[in-house]
């Protein structure tokens, strides 16, 4: 503790000293600012470099050198001058530190002037003030001198010497902190600042192209891409007057990677050195010229802003050169593209950015009617990136000079790559305002939603964004709103959202329901718009947006699918925890399910986020999903979900996150709106790559027309049906859009489509218009006659900058570029046997024999650049990994088609010329090059071929800083770098793979060669693994053997079809085959004694290593042939003995794979262990008829009668039966030699068998496909597959049949097989690993037992018509399950019956079974209501009056069932009144009894059709069922016990009545005529009666609803009161007496006593008023009238 005392005391008196010497000296105040005497010029010798590349010593690296003598002179107190004398400019690009700077010394004497003019700055207690120059002083030769001004900015306080601030410098204002020491020995005093270059007040950076992403605070915390720091540390002599800097240096660093740094990094290092030199006593002179003010010390951008750092142009002439390269563009870009294409393309857009407007609308004028040229120039206006190419499309738009779609074209393109600022922004806007755009709809929309984009990236560079930019989208709001014009709101609306500018929340809330008077009254997909477009705002004010959307959320009475987006965009905000809670709580007590559904999903997936900047909100989700229920996690799909799948790498700084959501609506039945987004986390930020949104609105509405079509319809008049509902969809002046859907890219919403009545007819008029038939006939002209035509499409598909200033003054530039080049030459020619004549009609194409020829080349070429280091007009020292991709498929066909022989035959020619299809290299390199010395660019590889990695652990491991205190230009000494490299480990070695594979059928060979050098022995991490050079080449070549001249696929159809046969399989001889295999396998034995008996499918296997041999081993059967094929297989056979060594070597693998797959056989136990001890179900399986099944020989011997006797009998068709189909696929040799495959499908109608033989066409090839299929009856389908030689390697065996288990049908799959190659066996054993867990996850049961080898048994028994019991038994497992639902009615029992009246049309079948099963059902026993939501309502029902049971609540009112309760006799009588006719169902004479229109049917007269409607009555167990599926109405189904209702599915969500709405929302089940919702089912049930209007009324229902009086007055508010039921009362009328009563419990809303209610009026709009109290009334259910009654 002493010591340590003893320590503090020393510091502390030496802190002391230091501070009174660097302010007291003798008594007096030393002055430690810089001072520099008036009349002096103070001289310094000054040198900086900069230089970038990775940080180990040995590789590549680029840079650039500045040398020079410094003159400081002061001219008055506060100005001073500054020259540089003798200045220097090195470039660098070599191999550090090996190699030296190379002297610039074209580019030293071209800006020599500029470097020796004196430059003026103002200087006061050491900080640089104002800085002036001529105006011949470019910016970037000034930011070399703000580089040496900024060494002398020091804010020196005189009452600290550790000290933060934020100090202003080349870089910006940035944080900066001070320690200040001295040494009292040598009188000097030290300095030394340091500048955290990533915590800047006014950070100095432009980002080009990088406006649509955002900065992710969150993963910055876990990791940076770019950090960077700078040090200075100064030497200086005080004095009384000022302190005099005798050295000066200072160090600056920057890493950047585009994954973590801390996982390797590349650097870009800047040092400045500064030494006193001498006094001299004269003053600085500056030249006779008008110095203007130029800023102050921090860096200007300049001409750098236009460069692009791939290439440095010398630009003499812009015109020319680019007429020069816009010809080398067209002359090299004809049948294939130019591999320097991109680069050329690149290269014209830096010419055309440096042109002035007058030039580039010169070469339009030049070229417009050129084609080639013309497109060119188009596609390289939009990628000049400013207001310029703006400018340009709308002057020649507005010109005609450019055609709508090329307007479009490129203006879409223009949008997103233009810098944004005024200029740009008012032209946009002046084109969307022009009256020719406007008439354009698709060019004014992009228009429209470019200006917002616009606004955008603008308010995003500028945070003091003017509201002025989207004030006239303000404006156009409001008149929209006033004229009513809905597409014209939506439109703005989307503006609005793309430019996200908190003003516009204002006007958006205007078009919200809650918030504004004229929103109430607006569409629903007004709203929708007006709240997806606060997501943009949100970005900026989250707090402002989350206070609306928790409103619109909160609001019950809104739609719900309004609410659900209003969450979603909720979410988006990244809402905090009070605000989760807040939904929590609300989702608790939500009566729309739907709502529910989606927020609850969206909160659980959110709790499984992992990005950073939703980490908060998946806390705050956690515990919102512990509030809510767990019930809401079984809601079905029906329902509204939110899907949310993300991902992120901490080390990489790597992440992606994809969400979805679909809004359901039980009232259609596809979704009513999907929405799709993706995003991407890179390098701290992130962006919403791409979304996709559709909104099905009206197109359910349309389409539900088709159903109303006779049910014999053929599929022609089917398809005219739908045409015929759109066309009356179209009829209908007020129908909503069919659909709609929409786009964003990055965040902007780049299309939108809406179809719309307007939309199909301009659709309808174009294709139906003679001008669509002109064309069509013109191409058809075109081809006939040979055309032939190419086109280039040139993209810059990237532009990503990030240029920021170094202390030197040099900007450091990080950049991302692609640019490809598509090139499409086609050749086509056609004719057509007979000619076509004037008046075509495509028909006749079906009657024609046409011949093709077509020659078709597509080639793509692509650069990749990503660069790092200094790039100006004048200079550029840069390190650049680039890629550089190729490809080409050319391609010659010719074709005929003869359609009336049923002839079609195709040629593949071969291409010359073409070898290499697919290039890719990618290289890493260092080069520096001026533009004034062009020639003399030196590149450097990044890794020298003579590169060792240091081999100690410390070194390689090591990540620290640049060595970088050599600044002289001379080169290391031999000794050294010989010493250095025995320090290092072994050379680089370029990894290097060629695989080839040859169709020897074709004569093709393919071959992909990979190599690969790079650093990543340096350091393991992916941005080493980048750096060095790779390339990978696909190269396609002719194989081995004969020429191929061509290929040809020929089809044959119908009779002559056996003339095209080559190869006539024939099997006579198998026994000699069979006699040959066993020869050859007792040979092997005698040849290879000690090799292991094997089995039979490893030996297959081995065989297969030398298939041509084997096969030509085994192919003949005569005898003549069986001595040399013996030679062969001696040969085959010491090949196999060369192969044992490397067969035990891959037994080790082939062990360690069957020990995986026992341990995921164990997994699977493991997994199904709860199931495994369940007993299998047992399903005996009867035929329907008995047909023997074929099985292999070897299990089974008395079975196969049926199949084996038709196979047996001509197990080749082709000797009794002509085939059908006959596909040759054939290479045609130079040698003539047959060569390629044979498919032939023949049918034998007798048997009902089809066969399909695949055979080689090779004359001693005997291997082939052969497939049977037979039809054995109408219940029993069977095939057999058998491949290898002679089809007898392998069999496998199918069969589908029909039958029964026990009492109920079933149907039964079997697969049967004897033995499988190896590989199968594999697949084939991991498709079963996955289908048992996945059974067992979907709920199944699974027994592990064993069951017949080499089999699958797949049985499906029918549990009832919803249902099935399954089964699926596998050689060692039996999985099962019993009653699995099925999304299908089957057709047995009642629907079997039902089913009889669409018989004639299997797709009316099908429909019907479907919508069947997914019918809504409302039963009806006694008094008690079954909804079709499932809720059981009981309540007392009213006697003898008529009840909506169920009705089609939309405008076409296609039914209503009417529920009659007749209490005396304890029966009810259902009415059902649809299309236009009565149908009454009751009890007679205790059996159920039906009247059409008051004519009864009886039941002898069951199944009954309506002569004019789509209705059918028939007979169902004890009763009568009602079918009407056309009309919606599924079932209505009348017993004396109970009545049923089913609605299709449909018609979910558009019904009302007793039984509900269908729409799943059991929380909202109890809902009134008067949409109010109750939670009594008395008075829920009674508000549904038919009031009758007289007592005389013959319906006998004597009781109407009415709002009763509370009989007691009570005491509200403080008051009297007087009360009025708002849920209204069944009572008698007037002069009718109750019979009988009930009591139910209603709402009453009170009055004061007071209070003159008319009640004529009062009633009428008491059933709206709120509640105040509950209490029990009574109720009527039976009167008596008297005679008296009015």
């Amino acid at each position: 503790m002493n010591i340590i005392l003893q320590f503090v005391i020393a510091f502390e008196s030496k802190m002391t000293l230091s501070y009174s010497y660097s302010h007291y000296s003798a008594g007096h105040q030393v002055k430690l600012a810089p001072e520099f005497a008036v009349g002096n010029t103070y001289t310094y010798k000054y040198e900086a470099f900069l230089m970038g590349g990775l940080p180990e010593e040995g590789l590549a690296r680029a840079g650039f050198k500045i040398r020079s003598k410094v003159l400081i002179s002061a001219l008055a107190a506060d100005t001073f001058a500054m020259k540089l004398l003798e200045p220097q400019l090195f470039e660098y690009s070599g191999i550090w530190p090996k190699d030296a700077f190379i002297p610039a010394t074209k580019l030293t004497s071209a800006l020599s002037n500029q470097l020796l003019t004196p430059l003026k700055f103002e200087y006061a207690n050491g900080v640089v003030g104002k800085v002036f120059a001529p105006a011949g002083v470019s910016a970037s030769v000034l930011n070399i001198a703000r580089g040496v001004l900024n060494i002398f900015q020091m804010n020196i306080k005189k009452t600290a010497n550790v000290y933060e601030l934020q100090e202003p410098g080349v870089q910006g204002v940035c944080k900066t902190r001070y320690v200040i020491t001295e040494d009292a020995k040598a009188e000097r005093v030290l300095l030394t600042k340091t500048k955290d270059l990533n915590h800047c007040q006014e950070k100095i950076m432009k980002d080009i192209g990088l406006a649509y992403t955002e900065r992710c605070a969150e993963c910055r915390v876990r990791g940076n891409a770019l950090k960077g720091a700078a040090a200075f540390h100064y030497v200086m002599k005080p004095s009384d007057t000022g302190a005099l800097i005798l050295e000066a240096s200072s160090t600056e660093l920057v890493q950047f990677s585009p994954i973590n740094i801390l996982n390797g990094a590349a650097q870009m290092e800047a040092k400045q050195s500064l030494k006193f030199l001498e006094i001299q006593k004269v003053p600085l002179e500056l030249i006779k010229a008008d110095y203007l003010h130029r800023g102050d010390v921090r860096y200007e951008f300049g001409s750098e802003l236009l460069q692009t750092p791939v290439q440095l142009l010398r630009i003499t002439n812009a015109e020319a050169q680019i007429v020069e390269i816009l010809n080398h563009m067209v002359d090299n870009n004809v049948a294939t593209v130019h591999e320097d294409a991109p680069l050329k393309f690149i290269e014209l857009i830096q010419l055309m950015r440096s042109a002035k407007y007058e030039i580039i609308e010169s070469l339009w004028s030049q070229f417009k009617s050129r084609v080639t040229h013309r497109e060119w120039i188009r596609n390289a206006v939009p990628a000049i990136g400013t207001h310029v190419a703006l400018r340009f499309i709308k002057e020649k738009f507005l010109a005609g000079e450019l055609t709508s779609p090329e307007a479009t074209r490129s203006l879409a393109v223009a949008i997103h790559m233009v810098t944004a600022d005024l200029e740009a922004i008012k032209l946009l806007r002046e084109l969307a305002e022009s009256k020719k755009v406007m008439e354009t709809p698709v060019l004014n929309e992009i228009a429209a939603l470019g200006y917002g984009s616009l606004v955008s990236k603008y308010c995003t560079e500028n945070p003091t964004c003017p509201v002025d930019l989207v004030r006239p989208v303000h404006e156009l709001v409001t008149q929209a709103v006033s004229k009513g014009d809905i597409n014209e709101l939506i439109v703005t609306l989307k503006v609005l959202g793309n430019a996200g500018h908190p003003s516009s929340l204002k006007p958006i809330l205007k078009v919200l329901p809650i918030f504004g008077s004229a929103g109430a009254s607006l569409p629903l997909r007004v709203h929708i718009e007006g709240v997806l477009a606060l997501r943009n705002i949100a970005k900026r004010e989250p707090k402002m947006v989350q206070e609306v959307a928790i409103q619109l959320f909160m609001d019950r009475a809104l739609h719900p699918e309004l609410r659900m987006v209003a969450a979603i965009v909720l979410f988006e905000t990244k809402l905090p925890m009070g605000l989760v809670a807040t939904l929590a709580d609300a989702v608790l007590r939500e009566p729309n399910l739907q709502v529910a559904s989606l927020v609850y999903s969206y909160m659980k997936a959110m709790t499984r986020s992992t990005t950073p900047d939703f980490v908060p909100v998946a806390a705050a989700c956690n515990v919102g999903v512990k509030i809510l229920s767990p019930k809401l996690n079984r809601l079905s799909y029906r329902y509204s979900r939110a899907l949310l799948v993300d991902g992120f790498s901490s080390p990489w700084m790597v992440g992606a996150a994809a969400s979805a959501f679909y809004v359901n609506d039980a009232a259609t039945v596809l979704p009513r709106s999907i929405m799709a987004k993706a995003r991407t986390y890179l390098a701290g930020a992130y962006a919403d790559v791409i979304e996709v949104g559709v909104r099905t609105e009206g197109i359910q509405e349309a389409l539900l027309k088709v159903q109303e079509l006779p049910n014999n319809t053929d599929r022609i008049t089917k398809m005219k049906s739908v045409l015929k509902a759109l066309s009356e969809w179209i009829a209908q002046p007020s129908s909503q859009p069919l659909a709609s859907a929409h786009v964003k890219l990055f965040g902007q919403e780049i299309a939108f489509a809406t179809v719309n009545k307007e939309v199909v007819d301009q659709l309808m008029a174009l294709v139906t218009g003679p001008a669509v038939q002109a064309i069509g006939r013109k191409a058809l002209d075109a081809v006939l006659a040979g055309t032939k035509f190419n086109f280039a499409e040139p993209m810059l598909v990237a532009e990503v900058r990030r240029i920021l200033p170094t202390v030197v003054g040099l900007p450091m530039e990080l950049s991302f570029y692609t640019s490809s080049v598509l090139n499409m030459a086609i050749e086509f020619q056609a004719t057509v046997s007979p000619p076509i004549a004037d008046k075509f009609h495509p028909s006749q194409l079906l009657k024609s024999d046409i011949s093709v020829k077509a020659a078709i080349s597509p080639s793509v070429s692509l650069y990749t650049y990503a660069v790092m280091g200094v790039n100006t007009a004048l200079a550029q020292a840069v390190v650049v990994s680039r890629a550089r991709i190729y490809t080409i498929l050319p391609a010659r066909i010719e074709a005929r088609l003869d359609m009336i022989k049923g002839n079609f035959k195709f040629e593949l020619l071969p291409v010359q010329g073409v070898n290499k299809i697919a290039s890719a290299i990618v290289e890493t390199f260092a080069v520096a090059r001026n533009v004034e010395d062009l020639a003399a660019a030196k590149i450097t590889q990044m890794i020298p071929a003579d590169f060792r990695p240091q081999s100690s652990k410390k070194s390689s491991s090591r990540y620290s800083g640049m060595e970088s205190s050599r600044t002289d230009d001379k080169p290391v000494s031999s000794e050294l770098l010989s010493d250095q490299r025995r320090k290092m480990g072994k050379l680089i070695k370029a990894f290097e793979k060629r695989l080839c594979g040859e169709f020897e059928t074709f004569g093709i060979k393919a071959c992909t060669v990979i190599e690969s050098r790079n650093a990543a022995s340096i350091r393991g991490v992916p941005l080493y693994a980048v750096i060095g050079k790779h390339s990978a080449f696909i190269e396609v070549t002719p194989a081995s053997g004969p020429a191929i001249e061509k290929v040809e696929i020929e089809i044959q159809l119908g009779a002559k079809a056996a003339e095209k046969i080559i190869k006539v399989i024939d099997l006579n001889q198998d026994e000699g085959i069979l006699e040959d295999k066993r020869v050859l396998m007792k040979l092997k034995k005698i040849l290879a004694p000690g090799q292991k008996n094997r089995t039979s499918s490893s030996s297959r296997s081995s065989r297969s290593i030398s298939s041509s041999v084997s096969s030509s081993s085994k192919s003949s059967s005569s005898s003549s042939h069986k001595i040399s094929r013996m030679d062969d297989v001696l040969d085959l056979t010491m090949k196999k003995s060369k192969l044992q060594r490397s067969s035990r070597r891959s037994s080790s693998s082939k062990s360690s794979l069957r020990s995986s797959r026992s341990s995921s056989s164990k997994s699977s136990r493991s997994l199904s262990s709860s199931h495994s001890q369940q007993e299998p179900l047992e399903m005996n399986f009867t035929s329907t008829r008995q047909h023997g099944l074929s099985v292999i020989p070897r299990n089974s011997q008395s079975s196969g009668r049926s199949f084996e006797a038709i196979y047996n009998k001509a197990k080749y068709l082709a000797k009794n039966v002509a085939p059908n189909v006959t596909i040759l696929i054939r290479a045609v040799r130079a040698d003539h030699k047959l060569q390629g495959y044979q498919i032939a499908a023949y049918i034998d109608k007798e048997t009902s068998r089809l066969q399909i033989i695949f055979a080689n066409l090779a004359e001693n090839n005997n291997w082939r496909i052969c497939a049977d299929g037979v039809r054995l009856s109408d219940h029993k389908l069977m095939a057999r597959i058998a491949w290898g030689i002679d089809c007898k390697q392998y069999v496998t065996e199918m069969s589908a049949e029909y039958g029964a288990v026990g009492q109920e049908p079933a149907i039964r799959w079997k697969l049967t097989w004897e033995n499988l190659p190896y590989n199968m066996k594999y697949y084939a054993h991991e498709m079963s690993e996955y289908i048992t867990r996945w059974a067992v996850q979907a709920g199944m049961s699974l027994a592990k037992v064993k069951n017949v080898r080499h089999e699958i048994k797949l049985t499906v028994a029918a549990a009832s018509e919803r249902s099935v019991n399954v089964v699926l038994k596998t050689p060692r497992s039996t999985i099962f399950k019993k009653a699995q639902s099925i999304p299908i009615s089957l057709p047995i029992g009642e629907t079997a019956s039902e089913l009889q009246a669409y018989q004639d049309s299997w797709i009316d079948t099908i429909s019907y079974m479907v919508s069947k099963a997914h019918a809504a059902e409302c039963s009806v026993l006694k008094d008690t209501v079954i909804t079709f939501n499932n809720k059981k309502v009981k309540a007392e029902m009213p006697h003898s009056c008529l009840q909506v049971l169920a009705q089609d609540s939309t405008r076409e009112a296609k039914f209503i069932v009417l529920l009659k309760r007749d209490q005396q006799h304890e029966q009810n009588m259902l009415t059902v009144k649809i299309a236009g006719i009565d149908v009454d169902m009751y009890q007679k004479d205790s059996v159920a009894a039906v009247k059409v229109d008051n004519a009864e049917i009886l039941v002898r007269d069951l199944p009954y059709r309506h002569p004019s409607a789509d209705i059918q009555i028939r007979q169902s167990g004890e009763g009568i069922a009602l079918l009407a599926p056309k009309f919606g109405l599924q079932e209505v189904y009348f017993d004396r016990d109970v009545q049923k209702v089913k609605v299709v599915d449909w018609m979910r969500g558009q019904t009302s009545g007793l039984c509900g709405k269908a729409d799943g929302e059991f929380r909202q089940e109890l809902r009134m005529p008067n949409t109010r919702l109750t939670k009594s089912a008395v008075s829920f049930a009674h508000s549904w009666v038919l009031s009758a209007e007289s007592c005389r009324d013959a319906t006998e229902c004597h009781m109407k609803l009415d709002s009763v009086k509370l009989e007691k007055q009570i005491i509200v508010h403080g008051q009297e009161s007087k009360c009025f039921s708002v849920e209204p009362v069944l009572r008698c009328l007037p002069g009718c007496l109750p019979l009988r009563t009930t009591t139910l419990s209603v709402g009453f809303h009170c009055l004061p006593a007071d209070t003159l209610l008319n009640r004529s009026e009062g009633m009428s709009s008491i059933f709206e008023k709120s509640v105040d109290l509950r209490e029990t009334t009574e109720a009527h259910l039976a009167c008596r009238c008297t005679a008296q009654c009015a």
